[in-house]
């Protein structure tokens, strides 16, 4: 498996999910606090979370906050442009929670969205991401 390397982000730049907050007060202190035991507090920190995890290359964080039982055990980023997120519903009941997104990318030229319901649970590690269920993938 070929290493991606890790974009280095400044703090007090916009978080690349955006969420309109810097990256040090948004995604940032949960992509630091995970080995610490500092987690997203709710399905969408983590939605969010996860997002700039794979704009910054952040491999360890995703399979970290990836459940055991969907982990592909290891994961190789292709080299896309992530161009930005839409976050259009989040809810959480109990240990049980979804993100509906739409996150665009270029790859190769070509603009892509990919619109997906994800699903995540708490456990004593904090959310953890299942999976998605694809909404409508579509090309520029």
């Amino acid at each position: 498996m070929a290493a991606m390397k890790k974009t280095v982000f400044a703090p007090h730049a916009d978080c690349p999910c955006g969420s309109g907050l810097t990256y040090g007060d948004c995604c940032g202190r949960w992509h630091v606090g995970w080995a610490e035991g500092v987690y997203a507090p709710t399905p969408e920190a983590l939605m969010r979370s996860r997002y700039s995890a794979y704009v910054l290359g952040l491999i360890d964080y995703l399979l970290a906050t990836w459940h055991p039982s969907t982990s592909p055990g290891e994961l190789e980023l292709s080299p896309v442009k992530w161009l930005g997120l839409e976050v259009r519903h989040a809810q959480a009941t109990g240990d049980a929670g979804v993100v509906e997104f739409v996150a665009r990318y270029r790859d190769n030229g070509r603009g892509v969205r990919l619109h997906e319901v994800s699903r995540f649970v708490r456990e004593a590690s904090g959310w953890q991401y299942i999976d998605g269920l694809p909404g409508d993938t579509a090309s520029d």
